[in-house]
């Protein structure tokens, strides 16, 4: 990653911000994600993404983007079964349970809504009120920094745990 990092066109990403990625990344391939060793156009998220799948598998399920914009980036979890994940939630540093309570991202009955269900929309239960979220840009975490990375690890182990074989 930190070669990929020292490219040109990476210039526009803060010192902060790259010293994010690399510390997220190498978190991430300890726990058996990879990045593919590419960095892909961020489309309408930003200029560049980083896309985190299961190292090994064929499958490329995405479990957490980087999005690089020109003046920031945004990490993003994709997370399901929220409420199986209630308590840990609930009992979240303020940071990371604003992503899940928080009105970012809430669902606003859009045109994709057919017979009162959408296939976007995320729907759970924290502090015993009923959250819906527009999956389409949920678990976004703004400006992340390496003074909460390890509450990020945490949460995405909660979702995730390490099942990674050893030797």
């Amino acid at each position: 990653m930190d070669d990929i990092l020292k490219d040109r066109q990476f210039d526009c990403i803060a010192d902060n911000d790259r010293q994010f990625i690399l510390a997220f990344n190498n978190d991430m391939t300890k726990l058996g994600y990879s990045f593919g060793d590419k960095i892909g156009s961020g489309y309408c998220w930003g200029k560049y993404m980083i896309i985190y799948t299961r190292s090994g598998v064929k499958s490329k399920k995405v479990f957490a983007r980087i999005y690089i914009r020109d003046d920031s980036i945004v990490l993003r979890f994709f997370f399901s079964d929220i409420d199986r994940h209630r308590r840990y939630i609930e009992n979240s540093p303020p940071h990371i349970k604003e992503v899940f309570v928080g009105d970012y991202a809430n669902c606003k009955h859009c045109h994709n809504e057919k017979d009162t269900s959408c296939q976007f929309r995320k729907t759970y239960t924290i502090d015993d009120r009923l959250m819906e979220k527009c999956s389409g840009n949920t678990f976004e975490f703004f400006d992340p920094s390496l003074q909460k990375m390890d509450d990020y690890m945490t949460l995405f182990t909660e979702f995730y745990p390490n099942r990674k074989r050893k030797g």
